[in-house]
């Protein structure tokens, strides 16, 4: 993603080497993340793949195997990474982490607060947001669960842009020295609205505050403490991915060939056009400076 060390920044023209992270991309339904070393195999289903054989190709490469089988070698990007990490709490997935990121108006350079890292779906994309100068501060309760999280950090190389913290934040607030520094706070607990007046002290005065919460009642009584805390309005937004596909349709024209005669030729064109094929529901927002997100069950 955007490991610390230069050489080894990921794009699509670099070449993969001993050492980096790469996706292997199986079939529509399987992915896994995997160490490139060289001298170690990949055993699947589709047969035996020396990791040897894949330095040196760039990132998308298709490679193949003695007997014929085949997989891609993908760069971990957020969008990938959140697909095939390993699950130690529910994550949030691109629907809801892209709505984030917009409302909590996240560019590089930012100083973001959040809590409740969980699995990190959602921290390698604020990562990248804020890259190259901005930094993500994170906080879990559970320490055998950040200690996790730092290692899946190191993995996907954005260690120097992330840091994880041990910290009931429900409990005791954020640490008082990121008091009026932080651009955006984001927050995925239980109980959000204990932890929304330290958030307010926490904010620059521009500042964005998220609640993300996947039962209604969380979101009521936590627009009950942001409307005690805050003057400004917010709202409430629920996010729902569609999925679309495409289909060739013939539509008839009709023109006049020979105006003296009358005759009229009709013609028949294709046209590429959208159709909707169906609506999965995700979570939801809200607005600045403060926003509620509601799941939707």
């Amino acid at each position: 993603m955007l490991p610390s060390d230069p050489s080894k920044k990921l794009s699509f023209a670099r070449c993969i080497k001993d050492g980096d992270l790469v996706i292997v991309y199986e079939r529509h339904d399987s992915m896994k993340a995997v160490k490139v070393c060289e001298t170690s195999v990949l055993q699947n289903r589709f047969g035996v793949f020396s990791h040897k054989e894949w330095i040196g190709k760039p990132f998308g490469s298709k490679v193949f195997n003695n007997k014929g089988g085949f997989v891609h070698l993908l760069a971990p990007t957020p969008e990938l990474w959140t697909l095939v990490l390993s699950h130690r709490t529910q994550i949030l997935y691109i629907t809801d982490i892209s709505f984030v990121i917009m409302y909590l108006e996240i560019v590089p350079g930012c100083l973001i607060l959040e809590s409740g890292t969980g699995s990190g779906s959602l921290i390698t994309s604020l990562a990248r947001a804020v890259a190259p100068t901005g930094h993500v501060y994170t906080f879990d309760f559970h320490e055998q669960r950040a200690a996790s999280a730092r290692e899946d950090f190191e993995r996907t190389g954005i260690n120097n842009l992330v840091t994880v913290g041990v910290r009931d934040i429900q409990g005791e607030g954020f640490p008082e020295e990121y008091s009026g520094l932080a651009d955006s706070i984001f927050l995925d607990l239980p109980q959000p609205w204990l932890a929304i007046p330290s958030a307010r002290k926490m904010l620059k005065l521009d500042g964005v505050l998220c609640s993300f919460s996947p039962c209604i009642e969380q979101v009521q009584r936590s627009c009950e403490t942001l409307k005690s805390n805050f003057t400004a309005r917010g709202g409430s937004w629920s996010a729902a991915a569609r999925s679309w596909r495409t289909a060739v349709e013939s539509l008839q024209s009709v023109g006049v060939d020979n105006e003296e005669d009358g005759l009229v030729a009709r013609r028949r064109r294709k046209v590429m056009v959208l159709v909707r094929a169906g609506r999965a529901a995700g979570g939801g927002l809200v607005e600045a400076p403060w926003c509620t997100v509601g799941g939707v069950g």
